[in-house]
């Protein structure tokens, strides 16, 4: 794929650079909640494109909002970079996603997604490419490829067939999007599992302003990734995400 959004892309891009852990703020919907998380020590803002979500935005829209974010200054003064969650996508959908709205990240958040499907996707849409799996390692996405990807790994061995083919890999409840946490405790295998193969980690799953202290003051992930815990009924709330932020900040 190539022409004016894979240009727009390219030139956005930069990698956070941060001591800290990154902070993702995920399941963007409106202009109002990017115009108030202005000035805040956000790296990251997540699009979901998953149809049954209740986040669900269209590729038109989340565009529009990636857009108006460019003006935005947020970590390091720098607008954040904008990442897109699927889940099993083909080609095709990515292709027509990415005419609509320049990402940064395509995050695949499927069961079927194989090693070389991730490196196929970085390579033609010249988009880094993350890969969430469950991390209790008993989703179908651990051995669903044993053929094809040559493992049928659980666990945190999972990540080493992905070396080479994403730069990150988010560590979630299984289902995704529950806003409930998995046991923490595994966060070290994944941990050593992701430095040894040369992705960066990510935890999400049940994070709340009042827990991201307690999380970080125990492991050291490269990124955190929050959508419901920064809602209140429902929608984003700027006093919350704030408080997210700042936490994070405050553990470099």
């Amino acid at each position: 794929m190539s022409g004016a959004g894979e240009t727009e892309r390219s030139a956005h891009r930069t990698a956070p650079s941060n001591a800290r852990p990154a902070v993702k703020i995920c399941g963007i919907m409106q202009a109002e909640t990017l115009q108030s998380m202005d000035g805040l020590p956000v790296d990251y803002i997540g699009f979901i494109f998953a149809p049954k979500s209740r986040r669900y935005v269209t590729p038109e829209l989340a565009g529009e909002l990636i857009r108006a974010s460019r003006e935005s200054r947020m970590a390091g003064g720098r607008p954040p970079l904008a990442v897109g969650v699927f889940v099993d996508p083909s080609l095709e959908t990515l292709e027509a996603a990415l005419a609509a709205a320049p990402l940064d990240v395509v995050q695949l958040h499927g069961k079927g997604e194989t090693p070389e499907f991730c490196r196929e996707v970085g390579r033609r849409f010249n988009v880094e490419v993350w890969r969430a799996l469950s991390a209790d390692g008993e989703d179908e996405a651990s051995g669903a490829f044993g053929a094809e990807g040559g493992t049928t790994e659980r666990g945190p061995a999972r990540l080493a067939v992905y070396a080479g083919t994403v730069s990150a890999v988010l560590i979630d409840t299984a289902g995704g999007g529950t806003g409930r946490a998995f046991p923490w405790e595994v966060i070290p295998a994944y941990e050593r599992a992701a430095q040894a193969a040369g992705i960066r980690l990510f935890v999400a799953g049940g994070l709340d302003p009042d827990n991201v202290e307690q999380l970080l003051s125990a492991y050291r992930p490269d990124g955190v990734d929050i959508s419901s815990g920064v809602e209140t009924n429902g929608v984003k709330d700027t006093t919350k995400i704030a408080a997210f932020a700042e936490r994070v900040k405050q553990q470099s």
